[in-house]
């Protein structure tokens, strides 16, 4: 049995490991590893640096100062399993798979706008559009043009696809904005947003988004 347990209850769990942190509420990481069962395994994962030695005076695995890195965690699964004796126990197959399988960062959410000499931040939902400017970006909202310092191929990565949409290769669109596509001539697609006034040209290589608006 391997698991993440309330210090109360590790005395008399069966557990092979124990991921204590140094300070928690009621008794601390290091009085409950005096009590931990003789077999449990303890790995301390905490912000403070300066209980490393009295972390190994109670025969600690490891010690992890968060944040707690996907290599830094691999080496300590590495560390238990040589302690194990045994093949991997559950836990550290689990944690195997965790660190095997990529894990996607969360969307961007917010914008930092340089405005003068002040930052200014902006939500990404209030975006109507960015647009490319050399190796800056223009974030585009209902009342107010922002310079970004960083390029939209950059932010395209990441932004959630699923909310805004690259619609030329110098301009991506908040779906939530979008109106209307319009056809012109010459086989020419433009979009209207919502609370923008100007149109936005689709090139021919984003135009398959559109063909049934």
């Amino acid at each position: 049995m391997t698991a993440w347990q309330r210090q109360p209850a590790l005395a008399e769990s069966q557990a092979d490991i124990a991921f204590l942190d140094i300070r928690m509420p009621g008794q601390s990481g290091l009085e409950a590893a005096r009590n931990a069962p003789a077999n449990c395994r303890i790995v301390f994962v905490t912000a403070y640096d300066d209980h490393a030695l009295q972390a190994f005076e109670q025969a600690a695995v490891d010690y992890l100062l968060k944040p707690v890195s996907d290599e830094r965690l691999a080496r300590c699964v590495e560390r238990l399993k040589q302690q194990s004796g045994t093949a991997p126990d559950q836990l550290l197959v689990r944690l195997q798979r965790l660190l095997a399988t990529p894990t996607s960062p969360e969307p961007l959410r917010w914008l930092r706008a340089q405005v003068g000499q002040t930052v200014r931040l902006v939500a990404v939902e209030d975006v109507c559009y960015l647009q490319s400017a050399d190796k800056y970006t223009l974030a585009l909202t209902r009342d107010a043009e922002l310079l970004l310092r960083t390029p939209l191929k950059e932010l395209v990565e990441q932004l959630d696809p699923k909310e805004f949409w690259q619609v030329h290769r110098s301009t991506v669109v908040n779906v939530r904005q979008i109106h209307a596509a319009h056809h012109e001539l010459l086989g020419k697609l433009s979009l209207s947003l919502r609370d923008r006034p100007e149109r936005i040209a689709v090139s021919r290589s984003y135009a398959h988004l559109f063909r049934q608006m």
